[in-house]
């Protein structure tokens, strides 16, 4: 019996898919309250964050790519797909605790999710041509799961380190084409030309609108803190409409016209292994790390709007915008032929307001930035190239 989705037409998102994502709303709201600490966002937050995210980003991935090839609607999909739910809830409730006493419980639950899944696909693949390629891929998350796991019994910079190399690992496996002695590598033109382009693009922009929604709901959360403790003015009205339209205003940059042209070159492409790769599964963390520290920061702006010179504030609001600019000018890069001017205008923009923050509120910094990201929306609008002609260089 085989267990491969058909590739008469476009394969939809089914249902399935939807409820594992309801995992990651949860996941994400862990980075970002970890991201913020007790009060304030520090150098040690934010790296510990971004691995966290990297672990979550690749563990949602690799789900990603099994269920674009194989039939999530079948009963041994959906199993898996609920196991890796259960460990990934898991790793995201220990969140808070990930680099104290909960490290091993993380270390273990990726493991079992990251192995776990590679070994369904290989058994479900057997007969397959592509069953070589999650051999190899079984090799490389055999490793890096163990990583995962010893780091998570160690302490301190060893389990930072061990982690770390983890989610490298996994990052090269990719480059490398899971390279394997005697078992060769796999390619994008042979293991990976049959995947759907149009699923993967549409299943990483729904993680994207996950990442807004985190955005959204520290902007609600945040006002109903305040009505409830009877404030309502200037600063609490204007915290909420700069959040509120930032958040609005990244997801203009990235629907209006780059999602659905990145669909199209995903679908059309000679070479979707390659795009799926470049595209979304490299380039996409940046951009949901810049939303993610966005929303972070929106938390910092209805907290102190009117303070000056905050540096946890200041630089998670230039750096949540910076890191969505420059993940989005990467990502039109690859879907458009060539990085977007304006997006490059947008971040010296971003610049120049790091270098006067110290004289501007944090509530007139967001607007400033906001109003950057807006500009540069009206610019992308403006852009004409319809035929988003894919270039990669790698």
């Amino acid at each position: 019996m085989g267990w491969l989705r058909t590739r008469d037409s476009e394969s939809s998102v089914t249902n399935i898919e939807l409820f594992f994502d309801l995992i990651f709303v949860f996941a994400v709201t862990q980075v970002s309250h970890h991201l913020l600490g007790d009060e304030h966002p520090t150098w040690g937050s934010a790296g510990q964050s971004a691995l966290l995210l990297a672990m979550l980003w690749t563990a949602w991935v690799y789900t990603t790519w099994i269920t674009n090839w194989l039939d999530p609607d079948r009963d041994p999909l959906r199993f898996m797909l609920i196991g890796s739910m259960m460990c990934s809830l898991v790793v995201a409730a220990a969140i808070p605790h990930a680099f104290d006493k909960w490290g091993h419980v993380v270390g273990i639950a990726y493991a079992v999710m990251h192995i776990g899944r590679a070994a369904v696909a290989v058994a479900l693949l057997r007969g397959e041509a592509l069953q070589a390629n999650y051999i190899r891929i079984l090799t490389w998350c055999t490793l890096t799961g163990c990583l995962a796991v010893i780091g998570g019994f160690a302490d301190g910079w060893w389990r930072i380190g061990l982690w770390t190399a983890a989610v490298v690992i996994d990052f090269l496996g990719g480059v490398v084409g899971f390279y394997v002695p005697f078992l060769g590598r796999s390619t994008s033109q042979g293991d990976w030309v049959t995947i759907d382009g149009h699923h993967f693009a549409e299943r990483c922009q729904a993680f994207v609108l996950i990442a807004l929604g985190e955005s959204i709901v520290i902007t609600g959360s945040s006002l109903a803190t305040d009505l409830d403790e009877g404030h309502l003015d200037f600063s609490v009205v204007g915290a909420f409409g700069l959040t509120f339209v930032g958040a609005a205003a990244l997801w203009w940059l990235y629907f209006d016209r780059a999602g659905e042209q990145g669909s199209r070159v995903a679908a059309t492409t000679d070479d979707p292994g390659r795009i799926s790769t470049v595209a979304y599964h490299w380039i996409h963390p940046i951009i949901v790390a810049g939303i993610i520290v966005t929303a972070a920061a929106d938390e910092l702006v209805f907290h102190e709007p009117t303070a000056q010179g905050v540096p946890a504030a200041t630089w998670t609001i230039l750096g949540g915008t910076a890191l969505f600019i420059t993940g989005h000018a990467l990502y039109l890069g690859i879907v458009r032929g060539r990085i977007p001017v304006g997006h490059l205008v947008a971040l010296v923009g971003v610049g120049v307001l790091a270098v006067v923050s110290s004289w501007v509120s944090v509530l007139t910094l967001a607007a400033l930035v906001a109003a950057v990201v807006v500009g540069l929306c009206l610019w992308d609008r403006r852009v004409v190239n319809t035929s988003a002609t894919p270039h990669l260089v790698l």
